[in-house]
């Protein structure tokens, strides 16, 4: 190699090639002592002559540590950032033994810029999308198998039910919302007979507003936004609670301890809901009827005997079995989407957080989907 100058240093010689390569010749030990001397150094020469190549000859070094990898990682990234080349030269067994065990070949290397990262092609995400879909439905179909089962056994063994997560499930999923369930229904009620009486004023059908909000609330809406009301209440929690035991691997230790997931998990949060969505229904319907009667009364002239009474009169104990019905339904579709979301959740803490907003969006789909099942069924059978 012919060489154009030298550099002495008492723990490096450096030779420059005609061709602007630069070898480093290192010398003694590499260790905690000199690594903060040798990059700083190794580094202003790099940077003075920006080579086209660099190779580090190890032959005389005596001693490497994990300090001496560092050097040589920074060398190497400064040529990648230059887009040089680089490589080792005369490597003993203990100084391979080094870099093979902190896996130096992949050891804070970086990317070479310019390189452009390849967009999969429409037929492959496609065929991922695919993939990934039929995956979720193979886990889907196993996930109701499982609820079914541990519902009936839970049926026969109702001693197996946890009494105590139950409960705090009906608490957090009924009593937490009523304020916001009744909030939002006597708004409800109140716009909808503001809205209708515009249109009832100009025939003098203001009473038929209290048959207006009385049916709509009980036979649909009330069943629907109370529905979507505790999805994004309780379906995210149950979704984020459930995946966060997931990535924690609390799930797996269920099994390791001979606990079966669904039953522990789930069933509570199911029967709570089933049990509580309902009676938030009737709840619903109550204040959105009052909604109503404040317009009627301040707004419309009529008394409040009157409104009641035209209410009454208006609805059938159906109407409000039937409220009760859609609910229980709805009451399966959250907690069946919310759990299955939590059991889906892999990786880290961003997967929680998509399996949550997945859980909201599907829960009211699959509510709004129903609901119109139920408006299909009903207008036959009525």
């Amino acid at each position: 190699m012919k060489t154009s100058e030298n550099l002495q240093s008492s723990q490096y010689d450096v030779s420059v090639t005609d061709e602007g390569a630069i070898v480093f010749h290192l010398l003694g030990k590499m260790d905690a002592s000199n690594a903060a001397h040798l990059i700083e150094e190794l580094s202003a020469i790099i940077g003075d002559r920006d080579p086209s190549s660099l190779t580090v000859d190890l032959k005389e070094v005596s001693y490497m540590d994990d300090f001496g990898v560092l050097v040589l990682m920074e060398l190497r990234n400064m040529m990648i950032d230059r887009r040089g080349q680089f490589s080792l030269e005369n490597t003993n067994g203990e100084i391979e033994k080094t870099l093979s065990i902190l896996n130096f070949a992949d050891l804070g290397k970086r990317v070479s810029l310019g390189k452009k990262k390849n967009t999969p092609k429409v037929l492959v995400r496609f065929g991922d999308a695919a993939i990934r879909h039929a995956g979720d439905v193979k886990y889907l179909m196993s996930f109701v198998g499982s609820v079914f089962v541990e519902l009936l056994y839970v049926l026969v063994h109702p001693k197996s039910l946890r009494r105590d997560d139950t409960i705090l499930a009906m608490q957090n999923t009924g009593v937490d919302a009523l304020p916001i369930v009744g909030l939002i229904s006597f708004l409800m009620g109140l716009i909808m007979a503001f809205m209708s009486s515009a249109q009832l004023q100009q025939f003098g059908a203001n009473i038929y507003v209290a048959s207006l909000v009385g049916l709509a609330m009980v036979r649909e809406l009330g069943p629907l936004m109370t529905g979507i009301i505790v999805a994004g209440r309780s379906g995210s929690a149950f979704a984020s609670e459930i995946g966060t035991m997931r990535i924690s691997d609390e799930i797996d230790a269920l099994f390791t301890m001979g606990f079966a997931p669904t039953r522990f998990l789930v069933i509570p949060k199911m029967v709570a809901t089933v049990i509580v969505l309902p009676f938030l229904t009737l709840f619903s319907d109550l204040f959105a009827i009052i909604g109503g009667l404040v317009v009627g009364v301040f707004m419309l002239n009529l008394t409040a005997n009157g409104y009641m009474a035209q209410t009454i009169k208006t609805l059938y104990l159906f109407d409000i079995f039937w409220g009760f019905l859609k609910s229980g339904v709805f009451a399966l579709i959250i907690t069946w989407i919310g759990c299955l979301r939590g059991f889906q959740v892999r990786g880290g803490a961003a997967s929680v957080g998509e399996a949550t907003t997945s859980a909201v969006v599907s829960s009211i789909f699959m509510i709004v989907v129903a609901n119109s099942v139920f408006a299909v069924i009903h207008y036959y059978w009525g």
